[in-house]
């Protein structure tokens, strides 16, 4: 009568590749939550950039009702009621809350400016924060 089914030896290989796999793919998936955060971060960056540049459409279209953004006077704080709700998801900030905007451009309307960056208080490499590009509605 043959038996079927694995030797011992077949088994301990087979844990052995398993524990290897494991030992490789362990350190790759801790470090996702810096990773979530920093894309988090990154993502508010690019809200931001895509309301200034609505809001400097508006500003073509309709000057009395867009939000100014004024060359050396605007604070990046001053840019949170152009975000849906006026405020940042939960734990994201800005890098320096006070950076005063300075955009480079004719005039300063229509310039833009990086001066404004978004980190998450979680975030992994990029602690440094991501830029949002402004645009300038206002001389």
């Amino acid at each position: 009568m043959k038996q079927k089914g694995f030797t011992l030896i077949e088994l301990v290989v087979v844990i052995v590749i398993l524990g290897i796999l494991a030992a490789v793919a362990l350190p790759r998936f801790v470090n996702l939550g810096g990773d979530a955060a920093d894309a988090s971060a990154q993502g508010v960056a690019g809200a931001l950039s895509s309301a200034s540049a609505i809001n400097y459409a508006n500003a073509q279209l309709h000057p009395l009702t867009a939000t100014p953004v004024t060359s050396g006077t605007t604070t990046c704080n001053a840019l949170l009621p152009l975000l849906a709700g006026g405020v940042f998801p939960a734990n994201v900030e800005f890098v320096n809350l006070a950076a005063v905007i300075t955009c480079a451009g004719p005039a300063g309307a229509g310039g833009t400016s990086s001066d404004c960056r978004v980190r998450h208080t979680n975030a992994g490499a990029t602690a440094g924060g991501f830029a949002a590009t402004v645009t300038c509605t206002a001389p």
